[in-house]
């Protein structure tokens, strides 16, 4: 079987490949076109969110037997299509949720506990404890919305902190366990002090975070995002903020990301962003709550492991 790997990877990856009798090409940076030109002769590509997986490419696939993504969204796919065409997607959310799992919490905290404000105050020899005074975590309400990989590894690292977690996931039910209560989304709104998106991208939930959707909270609320920017509609999240609807903010993506998230679109920084990037009451990151050391090796062998498994007759059921 032939493997066309177009996105970085661990070395894992084509390594254990190789090694499983695979014939592995690595071709890293070239166009949508050059790789539309190469892929009839592959049975497997090994993606990130370099290029889009189109229809178009698709069917240029003629050998096509899977898509493996190396992580967890799969927006740069169209995967009902590659279905259509007997043509197996397969991801790695297992790979990175547990770093996704810490991020979000260490954003909390840092949040919670005025950190970056502090640090920056200290090096400046601004001794300021008042201004800086924290709040914990304890006692409060934590309302997890999508409960799949990342959204459960979340849950069970606050396990420690003494809050109630409540997780709302519209395709799952009786996952309740000693890390979570599932309650309805109504229930989420009525009693959350903090609410974490753990969702894809879809069109379903393509700016689910608007003004609308705010309002509905009977608490003003501190919101996470670690898992896709489009999910949010930042003017709206910003009017929140101002308000003081949302008393702050950790996000880890924005709207305005490139298509590849390793860097943003300055051409498209319109004076939402400007606004989130001089508030205090918010802590951004460059889309790396997936993005450690660790990670990086496990979302490359879930998916050698997943390859493998494959075509020895484990056909995993398409996303």
């Amino acid at each position: 079987m032939k493997v066309l790997v177009i996105d970085p990877v661990h070395d894992v990856l084509p390594i254990s490949l190789k090694e499983a009798g695979f014939y592995v090409d690595v071709l890293i940076k070239k166009d949508y076109q050059h790789y539309l030109e190469m892929i009839p002769n592959y049975d497997v590509i090994i993606v990130r969110s370099g290029i889009r997986i189109d229809k178009n490419f698709i069917d240029q696939g003629s050998k096509l037997k899977l898509i493996a993504r190396v992580g967890a969204g799969m927006e740069n796919i169209d995967v009902v299509y590659a279905n259509s065409k007997n043509i197996h997607c397969i991801n790695s959310p297992e790979g990175n949720k547990t770093a996704v799992g810490e991020q979000a919490i260490g954003m909390l905290l840092s949040l919670f506990n005025n950190l970056n404000r502090a640090d920056q105050e200290v090096r400046q020899a601004i001794w300021n404890r008042e201004k800086n005074r924290g709040i914990e975590l304890e006692g409060k309400t934590i309302g997890i919305i999508g409960y799949g990989n990342m959204g459960s590894a979340f849950a069970k690292r606050l396990s420690g902190f003494d809050v109630e977690v409540i997780a709302y996931d519209k395709y799952k039910s009786n996952f309740s366990d000693q890390y979570v209560k599932e309650v309805s989304m109504t229930k989420l709104f009525e009693n959350s002090d903090i609410v974490s998106i753990h969702l894809p991208l879809n069109p379903e939930t393509s700016y689910l975070v608007n003004q609308e959707w705010i309002s509905k909270f009977k608490k003003e609320i501190y919101f996470i995002n670690t898992a896709r920017g489009p999910i949010v509609n930042t003017i709206d999240l910003v009017q929140a903020i101002n308000d003081e609807k949302i008393k702050g903010a950790c996000l880890d993506v924005l709207e305005y990301e490139k298509l590849g998230f390793e860097n943003i679109n300055i051409n498209n920084l319109p004076e939402a962003f400007q606004s989130l990037s001089n508030s205090t009451k918010v802590i951004l990151s460059p889309h790396i709550a997936g993005w450690t050391h660790e990670s990086n090796y496990k979302l490359s062998k879930v998916i050698v492991d997943k390859i493998i498994n494959y075509f020895n007759g484990n056909k995993p059921i398409s996303i």
